[in-house]
């Protein structure tokens, strides 16, 4: 019985942010056949260690090489340190230039120490390009470069790639042919933009998230991106598969999730991915806290919001209009309604454009529409919770026995020693918290 899972399973996983694969079909036919072999493929990417530091851009073609590793194919990672001795020859690249073998191989050593952040050591086969092409003479060279340039010598099924790489890919395929192996799959990643969104990830634009940076630097820099682009990253940087990511929005574009929890998540699993746990809650912790002292330098007011108004369901979720006229930032919830549709209404600095949202009670949520903005706190009030009835005839204190979302409540009087006397049942929406004097 094959130990692999359904090829559909592994195409949900394998094909999620590939730019392209070359080809599809044929992917497919190796998987099935991996299935009924028990054979696992051989899975190869090779990476010149021209620098010594990775950003996150990097890592895009090593997890994907990671998702092979996960589904219990074997992965190659090829160290390109004769081609680095070499540099870009043509010029082009001028941050490409030859290397010292000396800085070769402490570059090679660090790659392997932060890759391995990634990949399972134990189940990677490290190669060196060295091991085919330092052995090539004269003759040799000039007979293989007949053919194409090729720093593929070995026998694989698939291979990986940035998009920028697939005239190699490609030259890689008919060379296979030519010497009358069947031709590998060529899998391409896309390009990840940086922090600004626009351009390709660099240090040298100062867009970089780096994978050695500190746990608080790297969750900072991640919640700083656009909502647009944190699904891209969602897609290029974790091990969700791609139908895991289309449920994630989905319940972004239904309100049933709000864009900065789901940002707040993507922050805490790729920080923890190189730091661990711990360091990563400290993290979350730290930038919760600078938020906050952020929001609070501004003096904001704090405004309680029932959660009985707010809430249309179980689900804890309501109407943003709704939730933006209690809160006193607008008129009328037309009016609110408008400034959902102009983008100028934030929930906790993002911009929201679903107009409803799920927010929990007890929940204190910065609302900001234009340059006025409010911290709202959603009340719903505890059991046993000493409470006012929002009613003329109902004075005196009472004691919260039943409270969930739903038309009524439970509460009991209080005589003036704190005992339970009467039970009565009101409306949950009427229910109001004790406000201790000054």
């Amino acid at each position: 019985m094959s130990t692999f899972l359904p090829v559909d399973e592994q195409l949900d996983l394998l094909q999620k942010g590939a730019a392209e694969i070359i080809r599809v079909a044929d992917l497919r036919e190796r998987l099935e056949e991996s299935r009924k072999t028990g054979r696992p493929l051989r899975v190869k990417a090779g990476f010149d260690p021209t620098a010594p530091d990775l950003h996150l851009g990097h890592t895009v073609l090593m997890r994907k090489l990671r998702h092979f590793q996960q589904l219990g194919h074997q992965v190659i990672f090829m160290i390109g340190d004769f081609t680095s001795l070499i540099g870009d020859p043509t010029g082009r690249n001028v941050t490409r230039k030859p290397l010292t073998l000396e800085q070769i191989e402490k570059n090679a050593e660090t790659y392997k120490e932060q890759v391995f952040k990634i990949l399972d050591a134990a189940a990677t086969e490290v190669r060196y390009n060295s091991e085919w092409l330092g052995k090539l003479g004269y003759e040799e060279t000039i007979r293989l470069t007949s053919h194409f340039t090729v720093s593929q010598m070995l026998e694989r099924d698939v291979e990986l790639g940035g998009t920028d790489q697939r005239f190699n890919l490609m030259c890689g395929r008919e060379l296979q042919r030519h010497y009358g192996q069947k031709p590998q799959i060529v899998l391409m990643t896309p390009i990840l933009e940086g922090l600004d969104g626009v351009q390709k990830m660099s240090k040298s634009l100062g867009n970089a998230i780096g994978i050695n940076e500190p746990p608080q630097e790297m969750y900072g820099k991640l919640m700083s991106i656009s909502d647009e682009l944190m699904w891209k990253y969602w897609v290029l940087l974790t091990d969700l598969k791609q139908s895991e990511v289309d449920a994630l929005q989905a319940d972004v574009a239904s309100g049933a999730q709000h864009p900065m929890a789901l940002k707040k998540r993507l922050a805490m699993t790729i920080t923890a991915g190189f730091h661990g746990e711990t360091a990563t809650a400290s993290a979350d912790q730290n930038w919760a806290r600078m938020f906050q002292q952020k929001e609070t330098a501004e003096n904001l007011e704090e405004v309680r919001v029932k959660a009985a108004h707010f809430w249309m369901g179980s689900d804890m979720r309501g109407r943003v209009a709704k939730l933006v006229t209690l809160a006193g930032l607008a008129e009328s919830a037309a009016e609110a309604d408008r400034k959902l549709k102009e983008g100028a209404v934030r929930i906790d600095g993002e911009i929201v454009k679903q107009t409803h949202i799920a927010i929990p009670s007890g929940t204190k949520t910065t609302i900001r529409v234009g340059k006025r903005a409010k911290i709202v706190h959603l009340y719903l009030p505890c059991v046993g919770e000493q409470v006012t009835i929002d009613m003329p005839e109902k004075q005196g204190l009472y004691q919260v026995e039943s409270a969930s979302f739903g038309p009524m409540a439970t509460v009991w009087l209080l005589d003036s020693q704190g005992n339970q006397t009467i039970k009565e049942s009101v409306p949950l929406g009427l229910l109001s918290p004790v406000i201790p004097s000054d």
